[in-house]
């Protein structure tokens, strides 16, 4: 008896702090791999003599699979389990095929010379995050509300940032101390404890919280719910051919510029010219990434509520621009442990609060009938900015160096900024009805 009543009170349509907390945590969860192979695993290659292109190859590898994620908002959108909700029952497979991999890569324990080996299992790894990634962004547009949207988009990628600094730290320490296999096993034991968590909230009243349980399909669902593929498809095309759509994309892909190329220039830097090792570069992301997840949870969503996305996410924009400005100029400077933290320090929470700031309008511009495939379809985007910025890390030899990776961030950066500012994105419905009834006041007033 305790046992349902507990199920039936962890229902996400009925209580806000529930679905903030549940976003909070999944995010929490899908960082755990990407600070395992994004920071952990090339801070350790980087510290071990692995080149600039061995690194970025990596990198390159394990970022792939969320540049190809689109696939899976139309896998989504089209095959779910109803009884289990929109989401949950992608979000919990997910999850056990990340813990499959995981436990897999401690039995094979690659090298730091075994870069095609590092990259597949990044990638496979990373491949089963994307599903946890995409279910939860399409569980995010299906069940918050407007007015939670920005604080909601604080949580999610305050929490992401939380894990990947957690896991990050963890794994760092651990790697240098007992290798590789040892922080695979944690992450895959820390991923068992989310899936047991997520075998036991619901989306909506009414439905099953395992797949062998009683429930049945809520009406919500039933109602939006494509059971084609071209119905999906063409509303998708129809929504994501809108002027204001097309002109968000370059937007989202500078934004995954940045992270794409200072993720992999990180430990470059920290090994190559501060002369830091694996733990202590993993202790400086990772309490980096500790930062950023609570200035997201607090300033970010504040910010986005109080003046506005738009403004929030272009004066985020604008300091990434003017920290590239300062690192290209700095080159000299580099090899100082404090110069190198400042930059850390500063990247880091940036990354975060630009897409924090963004977030919402991608929200925005979704048809909720295919909200797991639009949205996929501009974190996608944002994606294939992460995999061109750790492409081109490993060409900054053939470029004039290392600090060519600036010039190619604040590039992406600038475009950004050009348009978010130029630009007619859609705001929040609010602000709709204030102009609708300025124009009613002002058609009424005497010439």
């Amino acid at each position: 008896m305790a046992s349902a009543a507990s199920a039936n009170s962890l229902i996400l349509e009925t209580s806000q702090r529930l679905r903030l907390f549940t976003l909070f945590i999944l995010y929490v969860g899908q960082g755990m791999p990407i600070g395992l192979f994004w920071f952990a695993i090339p801070a350790w290659m980087a510290v071990n003599g692995a080149s600039a292109a061995d690194v970025g190859s990596v990198a390159a590898l394990t970022a792939l699979p969320w540049s190809l994620k689109l696939v899976n908002g139309f896998i989504m959108d089209r095959y779910t389990f109803l009884p289990m909700g929109r989401r949950r029952i992608w979000i919990l497979g997910a999850q056990l095929v990340m813990i499959a991999f995981l436990l897999a890569a401690s039995v094979i324990d690659p090298t730091v010379s075994d870069v095609a080996v590092l990259g597949t299992i990044g990638f496979a790894v990373n491949m089963a995050t994307t599903f946890q990634d995409v279910a939860v962004d399409g569980l995010a547009v299906d069940i918050m509300t407007e007015e939670e949207r920005a604080r909601g988009a604080g949580m999610m990628f305050g929490g992401q940032a939380i894990g990947i600094a957690s896991a990050t730290a963890i794994c760092g320490f651990v790697i240098e101390d007992f290798g590789a296999p040892a922080a695979f096993l944690i992450v895959a034991a820390l991923l068992l404890a989310l899936s047991t968590y997520v075998a036991f909230f619901r989306e909506r009243g009414g439905e099953r919280v395992l797949p062998w349980s009683r429930g049945e399909a809520h009406e919500r669902n039933l109602e939006i719910q494509l059971g084609a593929w071209w119905p999906i498809l063409k509303s998708t095309f129809n929504s994501m051919r809108r002027g204001v759509s097309l002109l968000w994309i370059p937007c989202l892909f500078g934004r995954g510029v940045l992270y794409g190329g200072f993720t992999g220039a990180t430990p470059l830097i920290g090994a190559n010219y501060a002369g830091w090792d694996t733990s202590e570069i993993a202790a400086l992301t990772a309490t980096a990434g500790l930062v950023a997840g609570v200035l997201c949870m607090t300033l970010g969503g504040w910010l986005g509520d109080k003046f506005g996305a738009k403004r929030i996410g272009a004066m985020w924009l604008a300091s990434g621009i003017g920290l590239c400005t300062v690192m290209f100029l700095g080159v000299e400077f580099w090899s100082n442990s404090t110069f190198f933290m400042a930059f850390v320090y500063l990247w880091i929470p940036l990354d975060m609060l630009i897409t924090v700031a963004l977030l919402p309008i991608s929200m925005r511009l979704c048809d909720p009938t295919v909200a797991a495939t639009q949205f996929t379809i501009y974190m996608a985007v944002s994606n294939f900015g992460i995999s061109f910025g750790a492409f081109m890390l490993g060409r900054t030899d053939a470029m004039g160096g290392l600090s060519s990776i600036f010039v190619v961030v604040g590039t992406g950066l600038t475009i950004a900024l050009t348009i978010l500012v130029t630009a007619k994105f859609p705001r929040r419905p609010e602000y709709y009805e204030i102009q609708k009834r300025r124009e009613i006041v002002s058609a009424h007033k005497p010439a």
